[in-house]
């Protein structure tokens, strides 16, 4: 990924006020272009979470010796998540400087696709459409829950993804967050009970 050019940040990060701020982001082309080299100002690094939103239970200094990737595959919720980000090629990517931010859906979220679903994307022929899918989950930058505010922040993969914060819950994109700030050398990962689909994949 290192030699890769990429288009320069054209697109504002919106509804994560004081996040971000007003940090520049890439509008990608495509997944597979992102510069691991770009920088992206950190969200805090507090770790309380509102409500009942279960914060990691790994120590911080633990999570933060391994990005993103590796955390997922060890972690025995995510081997869905893990074979789809290896049939998409996303995988070096996510293993980048980044930093990102992952809503990670469970292996029952992907159980909970319709029938036929999982394994029809999982094809190489549908390898486009696993990527858009997958990218839908990640923004740029490291955002920690106690920093989500209820609006719409901008995928990687471009659309939008509506954020809410009531009643002591989190919603993104209709999927709940049910634990959050997985801490990661080159990011964050939210975990959450539903395959977020956008808006013109299927």
């Amino acid at each position: 990924m290192k030699n890769q050019n990429v288009p320069s940040w054209s697109q504002k990060f919106t509804g994560l006020a004081g996040v971000i701020g007003a940090s520049a982001l890439i509008a990608f082309p495509a997944w597979a272009h992102i510069n691991s080299n770009t920088t992206i100002a950190n969200a805090t690094q507090t770790q309380q979470v509102a409500g009942n939103v279960k914060p990691a239970a790994a120590p911080a200094s633990m999570a933060a010796t391994k990005d993103i990737v590796a955390i997922a595959s060890g972690d025995t919720q995510f081997k869905t998540l893990t074979k789809a980000l290896g049939a998409a090629g996303l995988v070096t990517t996510l293993q980048g400087k980044g930093p990102f931010t992952v809503f990670a859906p469970t292996d029952a979220a992907f159980a909970a696709l319709p029938k036929g679903t999982l394994d029809d994307l999982l094809k190489p022929a549908n390898k486009a459409k696993l990527t858009k899918i997958l990218t839908y989950h990640v923004v740029p930058g490291s955002v920690l829950s106690t920093s989500l505010k209820s609006g719409n922040v901008t995928s990687v993969e471009k659309s939008p993804l509506k954020v809410v914060v009531s009643g002591g819950k989190v919603t993104v994109g209709g999927a709940n967050v049910v634990k959050a700030d997985i801490k990661a050398s080159n990011g964050v990962i939210h975990v959450i009970d539903k395959v977020l689909m956008p808006p013109d994949a299927m």
